[in-house]
């Protein structure tokens, strides 16, 4: 008996040591399953589901971070009413004067600048603003957000929110303590196609959603490696050197979890994930910089496709997958499927409807069925929304309807506890891939309280 012991000790012993994660990472295994630790709620502080604030007639914003995607969002924030810019904040001087240009094209007044590496705080700190907008390259995104809730603003943070679960849990809270909104960026979740199959999950079209896919699958190895014109400082590849996984899953994610009502009925419960070895980024630095480049020598942690299945509390699969170093067409995937029904978006619109599922739907037949569905979203300002731009129309969308709430005192489209659950798959993805794609419990973020809400709801 004690021999039997010992050599489970031994086991266990072996086990913990030969798990790998990132720095911070604090996990145990239960029951064959990696756990991270789930801290409990703070006396005194309580859930900010269906959180309302109280309303802002003119929200004041201040946006960090104004290179790729920040300087759209400043142009698109000129053509918002009842918005007033009041700072642009970017380490690069040449953004910030951009931005400026911009405000004087759309006759708006001049805000205030900043260049200084730390200036968000600064900016955060300042009492005539109300909403922080964060552009940041990621390892930001969470320390500006937190910083600027628990200095009375509301945050509003670029894809992911956050890197390490360690992070959502600083959202979680920070949100929670200072009863402020916290929404991630997700523009996705208002493309018009997931918004009218949205409409179609929740008036039962498709039945009871069982599975659902979703994916970023986008070549950007060109602009990785792009010193002049590409990322600031390359810093996406460079967390590309160090990280596996999925780093980039909410895309996917996002549409899908809203459609299967995720924390609001039913919760993402474990993961598994799995990566390709690592090809496409050292084929194509050889290819643009000769096989004596920096570039080819350094090793990339980031395998070329990674794919994480997520199953449900309540018995539904999630397929995420990531791909950004293949000659690859551009793919969300953007799959459901019902009891009643399939619809799909790439790799081109297709869907399956009872009573006639043998007859499959295809182009012009899924536009007039999207048409019959079109979210009331669209339907009021779907016209503005294409005329302003941004991927198609969803970038304003996704802006209007944060002012919108703020204006009127709503609750958010998407909450702290959608940021920090989709953005967890960031690090749960790569500790499975660490560890033999090894079962991952996704924390509860809301501490237990996700059937509190019966389904997905947009205050309109």
């Amino acid at each position: 008996m004690k021999k039997i012991i010992l050599f489970l000790l031994s086991w266990l012993l072996i086990v913990f040591s030969t798990l790998e994660g990132n720095a911070d990472t604090n996990f145990k295994v239960v029951n064959g399953i990696i756990k991270f630790p789930e801290p409990k709620r703070i006396k005194g502080q309580e859930d900010v589901l269906a959180l309302r604030c109280d309303p802002i007639p003119e929200v004041r914003v201040a946006f960090i971070g104004i290179g790729m995607r920040g300087s759209k969002a400043v142009e698109r924030y000129c053509q918002l009413e009842g918005v007033e810019i009041k700072a642009l904040c970017d380490v690069n001087s040449l953004n910030v004067q951009d931005a400026k240009a911009t405000l004087k094209k759309f006759n708006k007044p001049a805000a205030d600048t900043y260049t200084g590496v730390e200036d968000w705080k600064k900016i955060c700190k300042r009492p005539d603003i109300d909403l922080i907008y964060i552009c940041t390259p990621w390892e930001l995104h969470s320390p500006i957000a937190v910083y600027a809730m628990n200095h009375g603003k509301h945050a509003a943070v670029e894809v992911p929110a956050a890197l390490t679960i360690q992070e959502c849990w600083a959202l979680v809270d920070a949100s929670e303590r200072n009863r402020k909104h916290c929404i991630m960026l997700e523009n996705c979740i208002y493309d018009y196609f997931e918004m009218a199959t949205l409409n179609m999950s929740q008036k039962g079209v498709l039945g009871d959603l069982l599975y659902a896919e979703g994916a970023y699958i986008h070549d950007l190895r060109s602009l990785m490696f792009d010193e002049e014109n590409g990322y600031w400082n390359m810093w996406r590849l460079k967390y590309n050197q160090k990280h596996t996984g999925n780093p980039y899953p909410t895309h996917g994610l996002g549409p899908i979890a809203h459609s299967l009502n995720i924390h609001r009925g039913d919760r993402m419960d474990y993961l598994v994930s799995m990566s390709t070895s690592q090809k496409g980024l050292t084929l194509h630095a050889r290819q643009k910089y000769g096989d004596e480049s920096p570039f080819v020598k350094q090793s990339y942690a980031l395998g070329d496709m990674n794919n994480t299945l997520i199953h449900t509390i309540k018995g539904k699969n999630l397929l995420i997958q990531h791909d950004i170093s293949n000659p690859r067409p551009y793919n969300r995937l953007y799959t459901l499927v019902g009891t009643k029904g399939y619809i799909q978006k790439y790799p081109f619109p297709i869907a399956t409807i009872e009573p006639n599922s043998e007859s499959v739907l295809t182009n012009g037949s899924v536009d007039s069925l999207l048409k019959v569905y079109e979210h009331p979203f669209y339907k009021e300002i779907g016209e503005k929304a294409r005329e302003v731009g941004g991927h198609g129309g969803m970038d304003y969308v996704m802006d209007y309807r944060l002012i919108y709430c703020l204006h009127n005192g709503l609750p958010l489209d998407m909450d702290v506890y959608d940021a920090a659950e989709w953005s967890s798959i960031v690090e749960l993805s790569e500790v499975s891939v660490l560890n033999g794609s090894a079962p991952v419990k996704v924390p509860d973020f809301t501490r237990g309280e996700w059937n509190k809400l019966e389904k997905l709801n947009y205050a309109w």
